[in-house]
């Protein structure tokens, strides 16, 4: 399947240090330690913790990652690749298998944690694992219109644009899926909705029912914007 092309709006952006690109890149050779890295990056772009590390089950468990790279042999190759080339720290417990082991990365922090665990100041294993905050994004209104009405042109985005600063996200999402639900593929009539619960109010705690609401649309006001 052909990648889509990256979505309109606002999209959550992973920060990637510059050596990557001048030092980094230029040396790697192997498609699945370039995976494993890139991974790395984004993972602990999402964590909340003042000492960032990865332990092998964090790429282990994500199907997606495991999938692109073939298997557990596959990774346990692609981390020592890493490991090797010095992108990621490893720390190994006495005694432990490979897929007990931390990856730190590179980094003043990384390099930081893995000296104070030498000197016996610090011991991951006494402290919970920092666990990364995977935030579901929620589709812009972008990805919305093309999803469910059709291409967009520069005349519909800017009227996007607009509805997107003026309503709240839910508000935009309900309306669509009362539009898909009814078959009124119509931006007209979405507008309509978003532009009534404005001025009329719209308690989300009370809501009607939806069939309610499905038949509120189609035979009340709205009913000009549905082609029959």
């Amino acid at each position: 399947m052909a990648f889509q092309g990256f979505p309109a709006g606002k999209v959550r952006m992973v920060p990637i240090p510059e050596p990557f690109f001048t030092e980094l890149l230029p040396q790697v050779d192997h498609l699945g330690e370039l995976q494993v890295i890139l991974y790395a990056l984004w993972y602990v772009s999402r964590m909340e913790a003042p000492i960032r590390f990865l332990a092998y089950q964090d790429f282990a468990r994500d199907e997606m990652l495991m999938r692109t790279l073939g298997g557990p042999h596959q990774l346990e190759d692609a981390l020592e690749r890493a490991v090797q080339r010095g992108v990621f720290l490893r720390v190994l417990p006495e005694g432990k298998s490979l897929k007990e082991a931390l990856y730190f990365l590179n980094t003043p922090r990384g390099r930081a944690a893995i000296e104070a665990i030498q000197r016996g100041e610090w011991h991951p294993e006494s402290e919970p694992h920092p666990t990364v905050t995977l935030v579901v994004e929620r589709p812009n209104i972008y990805r919305l219109y093309e999803d469910n009405i059709g291409p967009l042109t520069p005349l519909i985005a800017d009227l996007l644009e607009e509805a997107e600063k003026t309503y709240p996200q839910t508000w935009i999402e309900e309306a669509f899926q009362i539009a898909v639900e009814r078959n009124v593929r119509n931006w007209k009539y979405i507008q309509a909705i978003l532009k009534s619960w404005q001025e009329e109010g719209r308690d989300g705690e009370n809501r009607r029912s939806s069939e309610e609401n499905r038949r509120r649309y189609v035979e009340g006001k709205y009913a000009d914007f549905i082609e029959h």
